[in-house]
Parts: C-alpha cells; structure tokens; sequence
C-alpha cells in the first residue's frame, strides 16, 4: 500500500505503539518482563509489612522469639529473592525495550524519508530552506524520548497503581474508597492542563525549528554572508528566532509548573487526609496496626506512581505536538504512481494548446495556450526574457507539475499515461546551477546510473572532459567534493553533472543555461562534452547567450508565457522580430 493511502490511527499514543508493535517479537516479551518486574516492585511493601508485623498483636498472643526469628529470616529471604529476580529480568527488560523502540524509531524514520522522496516538487517549494529538515528532527527526537522512556515508565508505573490499589483494597477497603473518592477531580484537571501543554509543545518544536533553519541557511550560504559583511545581522536573526523560542518555552513552563504544583497539591494532600482519617479509624478499633502499615506503605507506592504520571502525561502530551506534525507529512498525498511502468520513448514530445499556472497564484498564467512539436533527435533551443516560463517547461516535462489545461505528448502518449519514474529515468538534466552530493567525484558521476562499474564512470567521465582534472586530483575519483561540490569550480561541477548524464544515457535531454556562467576555456570544454552527450538525443536547451544555440534545428522564442516565434536561426533573424532584436543585441 502506498504510504499516502496509509490511516494512522487518531490517538498519538496507538499510532506510536503500532511502530512498537511491527517489533513485536522484541516488544511483547519486554512487556511480559515489564509486568512481572513491576509486580515484583509490589513485593517490596508486601514482605516489608511481613517483615515489621503487628507488635501489639504479637503481646497479645505472646510469640515465642524462636518463632518470631523464623518468620522474619523467611520473611527476608523472600525480599532478597525478589530483588535479585526483579534484577535480572529488568537487565533483559531494558534491552528489550532499547532494541524494540530504536528499531520501531527506525522504521518511523525510513516511511517520512520515504514519503518525503515521493511528495509533489510544489510541497517542497512551499517549504522554507532547512525548516522541514530541522522540524522532523526534533520531532523525532521527542518520539524518540517516548518510544525509549516514557512508554515503558507509563506501563510500569501502571502496573504499580493497579497492584497498589489492590493491596490497599485488601487492607480497607473504606480507607481506599476515601482515597479514589478524589481521583476523578485530578483526572479532570490533568486532561484541562494537559491540552495546554500539549499546545505549548507543538508550538516550542516549531519555534525551535525556525531557529535551527537559520544556522542551517547561514551555514549554506555562508560566502554570501561573509561577502556582505552580514554577520552581525545573521547573529541578530538567530538571536531574534531564540527570543521567540524561549517566550513559547516560558509560557509553556508556566503551564507545566501549574500543572505540576497542582498534581502535587492534590497528590501529598490526598495521603495526608487519608492517613488522618486512617489514624482515626485504628484509634477506634476500626482497623488493625498490620493492615493500616500495609495500607500506608502501598499507599506511598501508589502516591509515588501517581506523583509520576504528570511528567509522563506531560511528555506525552508533547509526543503528541510532535507527531501531530510528522503524520500531517505522511498524510500528505504523493506523487502519482499511475501510468504504463516499461514504455520505451524514442523522445518525441508533443505540446498541445498547453497551460499552466501555479495553484497560489491562478490569476497569473505562466504558460498560455503553447503548441509545439519536437521531433525525436532533434536540438531545440528555447529563448526568452527571465520570466517567460521558460524553466517552468521543463518542469511540465520532467512531471515536476501538471498543466492547468491542454496535453503534453511522449510519442504521442498522454504524459499523464506514462509513470512518472518510467518518465523521468528517460530524461536527464544538467542545470545551470549545479549542486553535487557531499560525496566522492566517483558517487556523484554514478548518481546517473546507481551500481556502475568504475569503468562506466571514467568512461562518462571521459567523454564528459572530466576525466582531465579528475586524474590530476591526488585522490583522483574518490576526492570528496565538500557540500554542495564547492571543493571544485563551477566547470569542473558542470562536467560532473554532464557525465552523470551521459551514464544515465537518456532519450531526452535538458540543458538549462549550462555555459552561463563559465569562463571562456571552461565553457569550450563544457560545450564540447554537451555536443557529445547530444548527439542522436533530444535536446531542449534553455540559453540566453544566442552564440551558443545558432546552430539549433528549431529555436522557440517565449515571451510572457506564450510562445511567439519558432524557426531556425536564419528564419527568425531574417523575420525581423523579436529574436532579431535580442540577436543584434547580443551579437553585435
């Protein structure tokens, strides 16, 4: 099933134990282990009580001390016994439940990257740099402070309640009535202040998120912000994104220490009234001395679990915050996966009456009622102003967005027909800009074609003009590129770029200012290796610079969304139009 038609269940809490339970053969026996553990923890007040007994009673009947002796060293080695078991199975235990939660963690984060590779390239665009990254971060992180911690606290400190409540039940049953007499009230309050914290959380993560997004985009753009002198004014942005963080945080501290106090309050007053009125009840006969003990010894256990709940509920109501925003991701509809899986394209495409527009902005055609055809193996340049819509065309074509209205063809099938992977594996760009991997030279060339041998990738390399430089490299195709690629130049980033293409041996292919900012020497080895990776594919070139596509078999001139002349160089420059003022422009 696709993740997009996934249904994660509504409560927080079920959606994080159906993680858990994917790990069940770890999770289940760490959980029999956490109960027996804890139904051991009870036979501490239990032996102890043994262990004290009844001193008016043992008056009464006169014990003899041999038998008084006996019953207390059994009454140890039973205490002893259970420690040392309890011990034991909580060292398995602990294991146990850091095995299943990592794992559990593990799978959690595999399906978001997984659904995040599969979103619609409009839902990243929305997105502001490093936000996303830095927010399921820190989200994950608290998940993973519950799946770890917390989930096993909640059940043991459960189990505690229920057997304490028991044993005091066991002891009397009027003194336990008095105490859950009062329950009610706190389980009210914890559920009022625990929706507030829970949106105080949601709001700190997002907070926090803000600020690690500007460390990240300094750090990405790091010679800008050295260029213009502009540290001090990112110092202040992030200091300003602290700020903010610290007043959610505060306000939600306030709303945790209310809730606290209030636990507290309610708490330790509960047990003070109920031992009041239990001194009461034994002063009058109404209970013995060793079951008023026991009820005051598991009464402390149960206030102690009790006193625990707080920050459990606390730090669940922030896992919830948190995995509200991870499952908004993973709700998030995908990318279509419909359409013919294994046609083969010999790169013809088709235009018909094409437009488009993006969904924020529908009252601004970008493209407008574009026809135009591309036969296979045929060089196709599209010029233009900035903003013509030029780049928003080879974004139609890579299935980057659907067109508002019209068709667009692959060998005359609908592109909508065709899977988006068959599609995309078939075409290969080489942009302007190019951003490598933070990898080796040899990763990043293999990106084209995953598992090629080393042979492939210096032959790419070869005809790539790459192979050159790389060879002079003391570490040759295994150097590091640094982030980004910016251990090497911006020719040397292009070359790389037109080699992964080359491996990827497309039908289609697209060039996007690929020269523009190159000098003179890099651009001839660049336009060298392009003419190769060329040869026999089509080819749709993006160019501003007119000297670099006189030579095109048609030239497409787009301006503001529509497309206003097509024809070879000579046809349009002897046209008089608009392609002659650029060309007279720029080559005169």
């Amino acid at each position: 099933m696709p993740l997009a038609e996934k249904k994660s269940p509504n409560s927080p809490i079920r959606w994080i134990l159906s993680y858990l339970l994917l790990e069940k053969k770890v999770f289940i026996p760490s959980l029999i282990a956490l109960f027996v553990t804890a139904g051991l923890a009870l036979a501490f007040p239990y032996f102890l009580k043994e262990l004290v007994g009844s001193p008016v009673d043992g008056l009464r009947n006169a014990v003899p001390p041999a038998e008084i002796m006996e019953k207390i060293n059994r009454t140890i080695l039973f205490l002893i016994s259970a420690l040392f078991l309890q011990a034991i199975i909580g060292f398995f235990r602990v294991q146990g439940f850091i095995r299943s939660g990592e794992s559990a963690l593990n799978r959690l984060r595999k399906d978001l990257f997984t659904h995040l590779l599969r979103l619609p390239i409009p839902y990243f665009q929305d997105q502001r740099a490093g936000s996303l990254s830095n927010r399921v971060s820190a989200d994950l992180a608290l998940v993973r402070e519950t799946l770890i911690s917390t989930v096993p606290q909640a059940v043991r400190q459960t189990v505690i309640l229920i057997g304490g409540l028991v044993f005091i039940f066991i002891a009397s049953w009027k003194l336990s009535l008095v105490m859950l007499g009062c329950i009610p009230v706190v389980v009210l309050l914890i559920a009022v202040f625990g929706r507030k914290v829970r949106n105080h959380s949601k709001a700190a993560q997002e907070s926090l998120a803000d600020a690690s997004t500007v460390i990240e985009e300094s750090v990405q753009n790091i010679a800008d912000v050295k260029a213009f002198t502009n540290e001090t004014f990112e110092q202040n942005r992030y200091h300003i994104s602290l700020q903010s963080f610290l007043a959610v945080t505060f306000r939600g501290a306030k709303a945790r220490g209310a809730f606290l106090s209030f636990i507290i309050l309610a708490l330790f007053g509960t047990i003070a009234f109920v031992v009041w009125y239990g001194a009461r009840m034994y002063s009058q006969g109404g209970i013995t001395w060793e079951n008023f003990f026991a009820f005051i010894l598991f009464s402390i256990f149960v206030g102690a679990s009790l006193g625990s709940f707080p920050e459990i509920i606390s730090q669940f109501q922030q896992t919830a915050g948190a995995t509200e925003r991870l499952r908004e991701i993973l709700d998030m509809p995908t990318e279509r996966e419909t359409g013919t899986a294994d046609q083969k394209l010999s790169g013809k495409i088709s235009l018909s009456d094409l437009s488009f527009t993006y969904p924020s902005r529908p009252e601004i055609p970008v493209l407008s009622d574009i026809s135009i055809a591309l036969p296979a193996g045929q060089r196709t340049a599209i010029v233009g102003p900035s903003g013509a819509g030029k780049s928003t065309l080879f974004s139609l074509i890579l299935g980057f967005n659907d067109p508002a209205s019209g068709k667009l063809l692959f060998d005359g099938t609908d592109a909508q027909e065709i899977s988006l992977h068959c599609l995309r594996s078939q075409i290969a760009i080489v942009p302007q800009e190019v951003m490598l991997f933070g990898g080796t030279i040899s990763e990043n060339i293999a990106y084209g074609k995953p598992g090629a041998s080393r042979e492939e990738i210096e032959a790419a390399a070869t005809r790539a003009n790459a192979h050159g430089f790389i060879s002079e490299l003391p570490e040759t195709y295994t150097t590091l590129v640094g982030p980004r690629g910016t251990k090497l130049s911006g020719g040397q980033r292009q070359r790389i770029a037109i080699a992964r293409a080359i491996l990827a041996d497309p039908k289609i292919l697209l060039l996007d200012e690929a020269t523009s900012a190159l000098d003179s020497e890099s651009e001839r080895l660049v336009n060298e290796a392009l003419e190769r990776l060329m040869a026999g594919r089509t080819s749709l070139v993006i160019a501003h610079r007119l000297s670099t596509v006189r030579h095109a078999d048609q030239i497409l001139v787009i301006s503001k969304g529509k497309l206003i002349e097509q024809g070879t160089h000579d046809e349009l420059y002897a046209a008089g139009g608009t392609y002659r003022f650029l060309a007279e422009t720029q080559l005169s």
